[in-house]
């Protein structure tokens, strides 16, 4: 039975070709998708278990701690910033001959060198070296190796010092040992979660496809097997039969699969799920993995092929005995509005934090309501169209559709999760995004921060921040707030309002060019306010809630004289004048000083790349989908090759059997991503209003989403269109023979 069943697989004549052709292209298109998405998760997980140096940590430096007889090292690592990128910065000294190496170095770089990974470097080559180059002294001893970046993109310095310049730095540390365990990132979870989104969203379209795929012409072959049965087969060998059929073409569908990932492999390096691309050689499956897909792709092909023959199975006559499948009901529609109704209301009751468990339900009740609904709002559209329309085309793809929803339904199913989920977060995230760069209506935005101040020292003494200053008021276009630390803060109590103490004071003149933050009162010359706040503040949702920091009933201060500098703001728009003076403050701060708009940016970075996670995903899962309406409209073309033609035989235009064909398999799969779009708006928006941020509400997803989306719905529909050709060569009359 096994050999007679590849018999007619592959020697079944041109149908049975077109068949067998058109389940191995849909299926290994979603097995190279799956190959790819597993590709880039193993890529992440590989890069989360390097060794992670930068976890290294030491003890404070004492005075015997410099004497250079001891092991170890004084290490202060810290992070500096040019021009929205984040650079990791190793300051190093040895203490003897057996200091630690980080990973990717042979050996430390002595006083005057510096090591620098390869984007660091061709950085360093092409900015202006007083915006950058200037910050790290000495020159290059070479390049820091694969073993101690995250990927291509990895900025990271290593610079060689003197112990006695590294040990004047704040956060300097005696290391005798570099960490050897994996990063703890606190982002990680975000990231896994994404994937598995991912992975729940491309496995149900997935399963989608492999099951059209491995049913087309399903009433065909249910009629060749029942013959078969009558002529003497059981039902176990009918069921072998049909098992390999499908399995062949989900085999053969399984290594074409194989061999088109490898074909896309090399454009997965350039996909940026994280800050940085992966290294090319950790994208790839596992062994394991190659081979679950070449099992489970052909078994489930198999199962979908039996179940579609039940009928078959229980009587050779089961296959001529068809009945119209019941019409769905409308209470498919209760969990889709239940879901919505719980984000619209108890969700976030009393304006207070979401309720996970009522939000994990009525997202669980949305997700499963979008596919139950579905049917159901095929159906009744299908049934307004045709009373509606005069066209034949219309009227017949209707009626069809009209007849049995869920299957019509079907093909697009796995699309709705995804567009939801895609949906919801390129409506939440570019609103969010919107809401950090408009606090204090955007005045802050080119407002660069600096703090001067850390345990133990108040701020810069009086000539270094004269001559700080100096400098900094040279700049042409620059204004600047300094900030000085108020001596007697220690005696001034809580207000009573439990805001906090004012401890900080500036100067009015100055505060007057930043008046978003406030105002002096009458005739002062100093206020004293918490100034500090804005500039230790890491959430800029936050600042509109404390804004302003001074005003007519501010503590007025004589002078600032003799006062140290504990911070300062800087405000210039012009970005290289923002690289210089970020040089200039480098000796100065423990941290690189970062603009208001550059804050946001790094906290936005986490959002924006969910959103992308989400959008790949979007992507590949209307890829998939539209390559099942492909399968499914080849297969239905294949099926009603007979009634087809005798349309055509009895007048019918060949246009307007494209037109039942085109309609039967774009009307699904709009109302799908319309259907999925609302449900996804719908759980946005509620959630924007609760944040409540000023100047942001339910923004339209940016133009990446629509290219996403609307690409997707348009390639589905012009691959669908390109098949139309075959259906006026299946139905020409002079071919108008059947079984």
């Amino acid at each position: 039975m096994i050999l007679l069943g590849l018999r007619l697989s592959l020697s079944g004549g041109r149908e049975a070709a077109a068949r067998l052709a058109l389940i191995v292209v849909g299926v290994a298109v979603g097995v190279a998708v799956l190959l790819a998405t597993l590709s880039l998760f193993n890529a992440f997980q590989a890069t989360g278990d390097r060794l992670c140096w930068e976890c290294t940590r030491g003890t404070a430096p004492s005075g015997w701690a410099l004497d250079a007889t001891n092991d170890g090292a004084l290490w202060n690592r810290h992070e500096d910033y040019y021009a929205g990128q984040t650079i990791k910065r190793l300051d190093a000294a040895a203490l003897g001959s057996r200091a630690p190496v980080i990973p990717g170095l042979s050996r430390m770089p002595g006083p005057g060198q510096y090591y620098a990974s390869p984007a660091l470097a061709r950085l360093l080559d092409s900015a202006p070296r007083e915006q950058l180059a200037d910050r790290f002294p000495g020159t290059r001893a070479g390049l820091i190796g694969q073993a101690a970046l995250s990927g291509p993109d990895d900025l990271a310095i290593v610079v060689g010092l003197t112990l006695q310049q590294v040990a004047a730095m704040p956060g300097a540390q005696q290391v005798d040992m570099v960490a050897t365990e994996p990063a703890v990132d606190g982002n990680a979870d975000v990231y896994q979660f994404g994937f598995v989104v991912a992975a729940i969203g491309l496995i149900v379209p997935l399963l989608v496809l492999v099951g059209t795929a491995t049913r087309l012409a399903a009433a065909r072959r249910e009629m060749r097997l029942a013959a078969i049965r009558l002529v003497g087969a059981t039902s176990r060998q009918v069921n072998v039969l049909a098992a390999v059929d499908a399995a062949l073409g989900a085999l053969l569908g399984a290594l074409a699969g194989l061999a088109l990932f490898q074909v896309v492999r090399p454009a997965l390096a350039g996909v940026r799920i994280t800050e940085f691309r992966f290294f090319p050689e950790l994208i790839a499956p596992q062994p394991w993995q190659y081979a679950a897909v070449l099992v489970c792709v052909p078994v489930v092909a198999a199962c979908a092929a039996l179940w579609s023959l039940r009928r078959v199975r229980i009587s050779p006559l089961g296959a001529a005995r068809k009945v119209t499948p019941p019409p769905p009901r409308a209470w498919r529609l209760i969990p889709l509005l239940a879901g919505l109704g719980l984000f619209a209301g108890p969700v976030y009751r009393n304006g207070k934090e979401p309720d996970a468990l009522l939000a994990g339900a009525g997202l669980a009740l949305i997700m499963g309501g979008l596919v139950l609904a579905g049917p159901w709002l095929t159906m009744r559209a299908a049934r307004q169209a045709a009373r509606l329309t005069r066209s034949a085309a219309t009227l017949l793809a209707a009626q069809r559709m009209a007849a049995d929803p869920k299957a019509a339904f079907r093909a697009v199913s796995g699309l709705v999760l995804a567009v939801f989920i895609g949906t919801a977060i390129a409506g939440i995230v570019p609103a969010v995004l919107s809401g950090q760069q408009a606090v204090a209506g955007g005045a802050l935005n080119h407002v660069l921060r600096a703090q001067f101040a850390r345990p133990g020292v108040t701020g810069l003494s009086q000539q270094v921040q004269a001559d700080l200053l100096a400098r900094l008021r040279g700049y042409p276009g620059v204004e600047v707030l300094p900030i000085y630390a108020k001596t007697d803060s220690a005696t001034i109590p809580l207000p009573a309002d439990g805001s906090p103490p004012a401890t900080t004071v500036v100067e009015c003149a100055s505060l007057a060019r930043f008046p978003v933050l406030g105002r002096c009162p009458a005739s002062a010359q100093a206020v004293a306010g918490a100034f500090y706040r804005v500039v230790n503040v890491d959430n800029p949702l936050t600042i509109d809630k404390i804004l302003p920091l001074a005003g007519p009933a501010s503590q007025s201060v004589s002078t600032t004289t003799g006062l140290d500098l504990e911070s300062i703001l800087i405000s210039t728009a012009d970005t290289a004048a923002v690289e210089r003076i970020r040089t200039l403050l480098a000796e100065h701060t423990a941290d690189a000083p970062m603009t208001f708009a550059e804050v946001a940016q790094v906290r936005a970075t986490l959002y924006t790349r969910g959103e992308n996670i989400a959008l790949a995903m979007v992507a590949l899962t209307l890829l998939v989908g539209g390559c099942s309406l492909v399968v499914a409209v080849g297969g239905g073309l294949v099926e009603r090759r007979q009634p087809f033609t005798l349309l055509r035989l009895a007048g019918t235009p060949t246009r307007t059997l494209a037109g039942v064909v085109l309609l039967e398999s774009a009307l699904p799969l709009v109302l799908a991503a319309v259907l999925a779009a609302g449900a996804g708006f719908g759980v946005a928006e509620p959630l924007i209003d609760q944040l409540a941020m000023k100047g942001a509400s339910l923004a339209m997803p940016g133009p990446v989403y629509f290219a996403t989306v609307g690409g997707g719905l348009a390639a589905s529909l012009l691959v669908i269109l390109m098949g139309l050709p075959l259906l006026r060569r299946m139905t020409a009359p002079d071919n108008a023979r059947f079984e």
